[in-house]
């Protein structure tokens, strides 16, 4: 089984970000002990590192092929909200002169909602453990920046791609970003995300193309490629 290398803090991310990586027996301490406690306990103390980063490269490497087509060498992609960069990690493995931006905040919230969030003030990451899986999963620091979203300016530059799975539009309205985006983005920029309002996005770009449907999950979905602000 193919797997990523995992310390434990990160480990403990990993599931806090990716709550259908959760075991039987995680799953049933949170239902009895609460998302608090779990969030502040249980995640940091009861975790197979090994199981987790088994399951983690099988999700990762599933989401690559959803939108492997849209990916070519010498892309400069943005990412928000990427986690703990998984999907980066293998995104580099098949494509050559990659180079990554991160959106990212830098705090774990006390008690982790995965709900719709109207204010994006929840937030489950670490930036300086974001930067040791890449690392530690060799990809090299020339290759990649951070930008934390409460402290730094976003960069002000052109990608290729934008990436936000299960993130932007998903946990939080795209209006947090929208005047960033449209700066950043060409004509020909593609912008990758999750969202439960697929249709909305029919007013907001020339092109819409769904690319994956999901049904199984509390909030329903759709993966959708975007490109071309109507208003650009």
């Amino acid at each position: 089984m193919k797997t990523f290398h995992l310390r434990k803090d990160i480990a403990r991310l990993v599931i806090l970000q990716r709550s259908e990586l959760l075991n039987q027996n995680l799953k049933k301490i949170r239902k009895i002990f609460g998302r608090y406690l779990f969030t502040n306990f249980f995640s940091k103390h009861f975790i197979n590192i090994q199981e987790i980063s088994e399951s983690y490269y099988k999700v990762m490497s599933d989401e690559l092929m959803t939108i492997k087509k849209y990916l070519k060498s010498g892309q400069k992609i943005l990412c928000i909200g990427s986690g703990i960069g998984g999907l980066e990690i293998l995104i580099q493995k098949y494509f050559n002169e990659i180079n990554f931006t991160f959106i990212e905040k830098d705090y774990v919230s006390k008690k982790v909602i995965y709900g719709w969030d109207n204010s994006n003030s929840e937030a489950y990451n670490s930036i300086n453990l974001l930067e040791k899986f890449l690392i530690d999963n060799k990809m090299k620091r020339s290759d990649f920046s951070i930008v934390d979203f409460d402290k730094n300016q976003l960069l002000a530059k052109k990608f290729d791609l934008v990436i936000s799975l299960y993130s932007l539009d998903y946990h939080y309205d795209l209006k947090f970003y929208i005047d960033y985006l449209k700066k950043i983005c060409t004509k020909d920029t593609l912008l990758i995300f999750d969202t439960i309002r697929a249709e909305y996005f029919n007013e907001v770009f020339e092109h819409v193309d769904v690319i994956k449907v999901e049904n199984k999950i509390v909030h329903k979905s759709k993966r959708i490629v975007c490109k071309n602000f109507l208003n650009y």
